[in-house]
């Protein structure tokens, strides 16, 4: 390979913190977090093959990826950063504004592309940006849902530039191995390139950024790939080209087996192999199969509907409009909760109790007196309150049989809501459909159901496994001794590994 690529004249992250905090501030908010010069020298080498390549980066910041080869192209939406750019490679071409307006009316096409995109998730990703960067994609075949980061957009779009046979090189967020949103732009990119390679990088590129960073390799724009490479590297390793050791994923076993998500590839092919097997078995059952789950109420003003027990005894709150609730899931310690569990917090005098009220019907006068205090007339101006009528019956109460945490350290707790609770949506309400199913449950905890639960949660940042409700109607329970031996030993194996790459201690 005729590789040319220069070294960047200035360190980004350095030029980054030097500048003001406002600046910075900037920066989070449209997601530019500036490159280590080992990853994108990494990047370009590999991507410019030829000293008269013309190379795109569709967000260029300061200009890391553009210094490295003079033959580059950078558009970049911040106008300070965009000047640093052109310091930093007065041989390249600069181009400031919003990168998916110039994609839509440039007319160049290039041999290759290297870089770093934003990543805004779509709270942020708004606007008119949004509409256009979405609607630059459709027209290429990339529908995104209203949930898709900028990141992915972002790579589609620059892939269309790219001349027939041209390849790209670009850090992507870890999310892009599980995330839904991200399925459009990996289908787009096994679609339109002949090779496909993700690097799997544990050690965090940005330590102080919860977010995790692969890298991403497509070559031969205008083909198809049949398989994804995919590397698994404990930390970044400088080199010319992708590692050469990879696994070969088949298309279709992604698609289906999968399910579109490559962070089960980062476990053993036999810990695989036994997780497939037994959620094929007629014998294994999804959680959404046996139970209903969802998450509890929201009450729109927390403080002003959960009382301490002696609140309520001074208020003279009846006791049929107080209803024991759990609000976070750091009470889901052990088998169940209890009757000495609700006993504990009323000594403690704890707020778990929910001002529960009725639609319709007369209120006794303490109740009114309650609602017409400073307290609830502020209450009642907030946004889930004004809109429901009456604003102060708090929608959604429900007594599940379990309770089960979404966000977790360890491995996400399911406990038997003995005590007859209601909860709060920082937890999830499982409902059985049928209550002899209550014995399929005690195989929660177990490496396999551990297992089961990495794989279909996805990591939050900070160590965390998080379960949506659609995410924990998938966890797998297995039939009662269905899972022995050596394949428990590989679940087990499995788990720790995927824990190290959330990045929480075994």
């Amino acid at each position: 390979m005729d590789s040319y690529v220069s070294r960047p004249a200035v360190d980004e992250i350095g030029s980054a913190a030097a500048g003001a905090p406002a600046r910075a501030a900037s920066r989070k908010a449209s997601g530019a977090y500036f490159t280590p010069d080992a990853v994108a020298a990494t990047l370009v080498r590999w991507a410019v093959r030829h000293r008269e390549d013309r190379l795109l980066d569709p967000s260029c910041g300061d200009g890391t990826f553009v210094a490295a080869h003079p033959r580059s192209v950078g558009v970049e939406l911040d106008a300070a950063s965009a000047s640093l750019a052109r310091l930093r490679a007065p041989l390249g071409e600069i181009h400031v504004g919003d990168f998916f307006a110039w994609a839509e009316r440039t007319g160049d096409r290039f041999d290759c592309a290297a870089g770093n995109p934003p990543f805004i998730r779509y709270q942020r990703f708004t606007g008119e940006t949004r509409a256009r960067a979405l609607r630059v994609c459709r027209g290429h075949g990339a529908e995104f849902s209203g949930l898709s980061s900028s990141w992915a957009p972002f790579l589609v779009a620059t892939a269309a530039l790219l001349k027939p046979g041209g390849r790209m090189a670009f850090v992507i967020p870890a999310e892009a191995g599980h995330a839904p949103y991200a399925v459009p732009f990996l289908e787009y990119v096994v679609g339109h390139f002949t090779t496909v390679h993700v690097v799997a990088v544990r050690e965090k590129f940005y330590p102080d950024l919860s977010e995790d960073c692969w890298l991403l390799f497509a070559d031969g724009f205008g083909g198809r790939a049949s398989e994804i490479r995919f590397s698994v590297q404990e930390r970044f390793v400088p080199s010319d080209e992708p590692p050469r050791s990879f696994e070969s994923v088949d298309v279709d076993d992604w698609r289906q087996a999968w399910r579109h998500r490559l962070r089960p590839y980062l476990m053993s092919p036999p810990a695989r192999e036994a997780y497939r097997r037994v959620a094929a078995s007629g014998e294994a059952r999804r959680l959404g199969e046996i139970a209903s789950v969802g998450i509890g109420y929201v009450t729109g003003a927390n403080d002003f509907f959960h009382l301490r027990p002696s609140q309520a005894r001074r208020l003279r709150i009846p006791e049929r409009f107080l209803c024991p609730t759990v609000r976070n899931g750091r009470v889901l310690a052990g088998p169940a909760i209890s009757a000495a569990d609700l006993a504990r917090w009323r000594a403690a005098d704890e707020p778990y109790l929910l001002l529960g009220l009725p639609k319709a019907g007369a209120l006794p006068p303490a109740v009114g007196t309650y609602l017409d205090t400073e307290a609830g007339r502020l209450a009642r101006t907030a946004y889930k309150c004004r809109v429901r009528e009456p604003w102060y019956s708090v929608p959604d109460v429900q007594v599940p049989d379990y309770l089960l945490s979404y966000m977790s350290g360890e491995r996400p707790s399911l406990v038997r809501n003995d005590a007859r609770c209601t909860a709060t949506n920082s937890v999830h309400c499982v409902r059985l459909r049928q209550p002899a199913s209550r014995q399929r449950l005690d195989a929660w905890g177990t490496p396999f159901v551990d297992l089961s639960c990495e794989v279909e949660g996805h990591p939050l940042g900070g160590g965390m496994l998080k379960l949506e409700p659609r995410e924990a109607a998938q966890v797998i329970l297995p039939a009662p001794g269905q899972v022995r031996g050596p394949d428990e030993e590989a679940c087990r194996e499995a788990v720790s590994v995927m824990r190290r790459w959330r990045h929480r201690a075994a």
